[in-house]
């Protein structure tokens, strides 16, 4: 008897974007003045001295590293949780690597077991990969940014994102605080992608993990934080995640059966990127000041949005559709991410990463005041 139908999962997928992006891409490319590529947060500058000292010592490492990562590793990033988002006397056991943020949360619904019936709540403008992370499961995705929009049914997991990709939002406690207690309510797990934590110009972001918004109780909810960002760590691929105790020994048992491992001079690397704050801090003010010049320039072309509270992102509009801007803008030589990427909603807005050169930006800056 033939056994059961297969399911064909990337079928269920939505296209890939930047695949919808190529063809932008190679006009932006064929500028007299070469391309500035502002369409994807993958940084440019270099990895912190020290961090690349830590890589090359542990290089011989012939042995197959532990999924669970070493004692030094997860005792770092307890340290700097409590360090830089205050979260207090948490359990370096309670701390898992992943092979990057994005591994994680593409395959987060799977490894904690949701699938058909089960249902995956995102913001309305959101990160690709929830949607695809949530679909490669099975489950129903839906889009919605309060509570009161939440659908009935069995909903299994909801999405937090602070500051948000693409928008830069940062999220209020008390407004998080409102999605855990609903998603408490309902049964349901709260992940929040915190990549983009410390990289906030204005009010702090807050971690789902804080007593603000987890009232001392992290049952039910899992953080994902990333070096990518933070550290120009996306060569690198590791990340973390940490919250609910049991949620992670859970990850962690699958993660075993499946080999997901982070190479060990990977984990020396990232224990020395955790221990450093002062590399982090000197990032930051770059991206502060390339924010800067490319907001100003925005502004004086034409474009409105509200200032980004943090992220590596600027999400504008000029009031018309996102592939018309995106194509006006790659006529310059400029390359971005049409709105429509992270949902519905963002049809008339387009991303601009941060993560361009100085000189890069400054570039930018000078060809937004052609742009028409």
């Amino acid at each position: 008897m033939p056994g059961a139908p297969r399911r064909d999962i990337a079928a269920a997928l939505p296209d890939f974007p930047w695949d919808l992006l190529a063809p932008h891409k190679s006009r932006a490319a064929a500028h007299p003045a070469g391309m500035i590529d502002l369409s994807m947060g993958s940084p440019v500058d270099s990895v912190a001295g020290d961090v690349q000292a830590a890589l090359a010592t542990a290089a011989d490492a012939p042995s197959y590293p532990l999924t669970h990562g070493t004692p030094a590793f997860r005792s770092a990033v307890s340290a700097w949780m409590s360090d830089a988002l205050g979260v207090r006397d948490y359990s370096s056991d309670a701390v898992l690597p992943t092979i990057g943020s994005k591994e994680a949360v593409g395959w987060l619904p799977f490894m904690l077991g949701f699938g058909a019936g089960h249902t995956v709540i995102a913001p309305t403008l959101a990160y690709p990969t929830y949607e695809v992370g949530a679909l490669t499961a099975g489950c129903t995705f839906v889009r919605a940014d309060d509570p009161d929009e939440w659908p009935a049914g069995n909903i299994a997991m909801v999405w937090l994102n602070s500051p948000s990709n693409p928008t830069g939002a940062v999220r209020p406690a008390t407004q998080m605080k409102r999605v855990v207690d609903a998603a408490r309510e309902r049964g349901a797990i709260v992940a929040s992608d915190e990549c983009y934590i410390e990289l906030t110009w204005g009010t702090p972001a807050t971690s789902v993990l804080a007593d603000s918004v987890s009232n001392g109780d992290h049952t039910g909810l899992l953080a994902l934080h990333s070096l990518s960002k933070r550290s120009n760590l996306a060569g690198y691929r590791v990340a973390t995640i940490t919250g609910d105790s049991a949620l992670v020994s859970e990850l962690l048992n699958v993660r075993k059966q499946l080999g997901h491992l982070v190479p060990a001079p990977v984990l020396a690397a990232a224990t020395i990127a955790y221990q450093d704050r002062e590399h982090a801090s000197a990032q930051k003010d770059v991206y502060g000041r390339r924010r800067q010049v490319l907001s100003q320039s925005l502004a004086e072309a034409g474009f409105t949005f509200n200032p980004s509270a943090g992220s590596l992102f600027i999400w504008a509009t000029c009031d018309r559709d996102a592939w018309e801007t995106t194509a006006a803008l790659a006529e310059l030589g400029i390359l971005v991410a049409p709105g429509t990427f992270y949902g519905a909603a963002g049809n008339r807005h387009v991303r601009l990463a941060l993560t361009a050169t100085d000189a890069g930006i400054e570039d930018a800056a000078n060809r937004l005041q052609s742009f028409a």
